[in-house]
C-alpha cells in the first residue's frame, strides 16, 4: 500500500534537519498537549512512550508557578491537558497515565456531569445525519454545519439546534458522561480538574450574562463537586475572550488556556492566555514527534494554519 501524501509529509519533517533543530529550540519552550478524548488507546501509549522518552513531563502546578514567577520549569518541558471530559479519559487514559506517573489536568463541561447528554456538536451531527435540517442551513455537512453554527450568535446557535430536534427522524442516543464522584478519582491520580464552562459555547459569541453563567456557574459547580475551586480554565473552542479573562482574574485563576496551536515560553507571557498545541490520541508518531518538538506547528502557521 501507497503512503498517504499527509503520511509521507509527516515522516518527512520528523525526519528532516528541521526536526533536529526544532527539538534544540524546545529546550527553551512549554509545551501543552490538547486532547480530546482516548479514541486510540494502543497509539496514546505510544505517544506517551515518546514523550516520557524525549521530553520532561510536569504538572499544572508547575506551570502556575513559573507563570506566576515563584518556580521553574525544566527544559523541554511538556503539559497533557485534555478538553471537555469526554469519559475515554477516566476509562482509557487514566491507566496509562497512572502507570507512568504522568501527570495531566481535565478540563470538564460542569454542565453534564452526571448526565447521560451528549455534548451539543455531537448532537448536531447525529441529528443533521438523521435528517434534521435548519432553514437556511440546508446542504451542508453535519461537521460543515457544527462549523457554521460556532459561528452564529449563541441564541442562534441553541435555535438552531431545537430545529434540528425538532426536524429529525430520531433523537441523538444518549452519551454517558463524567459523574461527580470521578473527578476526585482523577485528582487523586495527579489529573487537575479544570473549569470548561456549564455547556460549551463559543464565548464570544455570547452576550454578557451568559457569559457570565457558563464561567461563573461552571465554577461554582464544579467547586461543589470537588470541595475546593477550581483554578485552571481552557475556552471552549479555544475562542479567548476579554470579557472571559477578565472574570477569570475576578474568580482567582492562576492560569488559562488557548487551543492556538502553538508552543509557550518556558514561562508563558501571560497566565491567561497560554498557547497549546492541538493533538489526538490516534496522531502517528511521526506526526506526534513534530508537534512536540514545535516543528509541525511553526509549519502550520507559516502556511496559515488558524
Amino acid at each position: 500500500m501507497k503512503a498517504r501524501p499527509r503520511s509521507r509529509l509527516d515522516t518527512a519533517l520528523r525526519w528532516s534537519p528541521a526536526q533536529l533543530l526544532f527539538r534544540v529550540r524546545a529546550a527553551r519552550h512549554l509545551t501543552v498537549l490538547a486532547y480530546h478524548g482516548i479514541d486510540d488507546p494502543d497509539r496514546f501509549q505510544q505517544q506517551l512512550r515518546h514523550l516520557v522518552r524525549t521530553t520532561r513531563p510536569v504538572s499544572l502546578e508547575q506551570v502556575a508557578a513559573a507563570v506566576a514567577g515563584t518556580g521553574t520549569l525544566p527544559e523541554r518541558a511538556t503539559l497533557l491537558t485534555f478538553d471537555d471530559g469526554a469519559r475515554s479519559l477516566v476509562e482509557s487514559g487514566l491507566p496509562l497515565l497512572r502507570e507512568r506517573g504522568l501527570p495531566a489536568v481535565a478540563f470538564v463541561v460542569a454542565g453534564l456531569l452526571d448526565s447521560d447528554r451528549p455534548f451539543w456538536w455531537t448532537e448536531v451531527e447525529r441529528l443533521a445525519g438523521d435528517g434534521g435540517r435548519v432553514q437556511g442551513l440546508a446542504g451542508l455537512a453535519p461537521a460543515g454545519l457544527v462549523r457554521r453554527l460556532k459561528q452564529l450568535p449563541d441564541g442562534e446557535r441553541l435555535a438552531a439546534i431545537e430545529e434540528l430536534r425538532r426536524t429529525a427522524a430520531a433523537p441523538a442516543p444518549p452519551t454517558p458522561q463524567l459523574r461527580r464522584a470521578e473527578l476526585a478519582r482523577l485528582e487523586s491520580a495527579g489529573v487537575a480538574v479544570g473549569n470548561h464552562t456549564l455547556t460549551h459555547p463559543i464565548l464570544p459569541r455570547c452576550d454578557d450574562g451568559k457569559l457570565e453563567t457558563e464561567v461563573a456557574g461552571a465554577h461554582r459547580a464544579l467547586g461543589d463537586a470537588l470541595g475546593h475551586p477550581p483554578a485552571t480554565f481552557a475556552y471552549p473552542n479555544g475562542d479567548w475572550d476579554a470579557r472571559a479573562e477578565r472574570l477569570l482574574a475576578t474568580l482567582g485563576y492562576t492560569t488559562a488556556f488557548l487551543f492556538d496551536h502553538r508552543v509557550s515560553p518556558r514561562r508563558p507571557d501571560h497566565r491567561l492566555r497560554i498557547s497549546r498545541v492541538r493533538v489526538n490520541s490516534d496522531t502517528g508518531l511521526d506526526r506526534f514527534a513534530a508537534i512536540v518538538s514545535g516543528l509541525h506547528p511553526a509549519v502550520h502557521h507559516v502556511r496559515g494554519g488558524a
